[in-house]
């Protein structure tokens, strides 16, 4: 099955300019909200994963999903 990737340009045309990031680690699920105005549009959610650590447990696995409260 051939997937299209959700990018930040889609989500920001949805109004949504932040993402939460939270640790893959099930035992920490440490979790941030940032904003993410500072990638460019073609860049798809999934190719941010790998850039984060966590800041509470040091894990270098992450998810990163929109926020949607921000939908409006």
């Amino acid at each position: 099955m051939d997937r299209k990737k959700m990018t930040l340009g889609k989500r920001r045309a949805s109004g949504i300019h932040s993402l939460i990031v939270y640790c893959a680690d099930i035992r920490c699920l440490h979790w941030t909200r940032i904003n993410a105005d500072q990638w460019p549009d073609n860049v798809p959610l999934c190719d941010l994963e790998d850039q984060f650590v966590c800041g509470a447990c040091g894990n270098r696995r992450a998810e990163v999903r929109p926020d949607f409260r921000e939908a409006g």
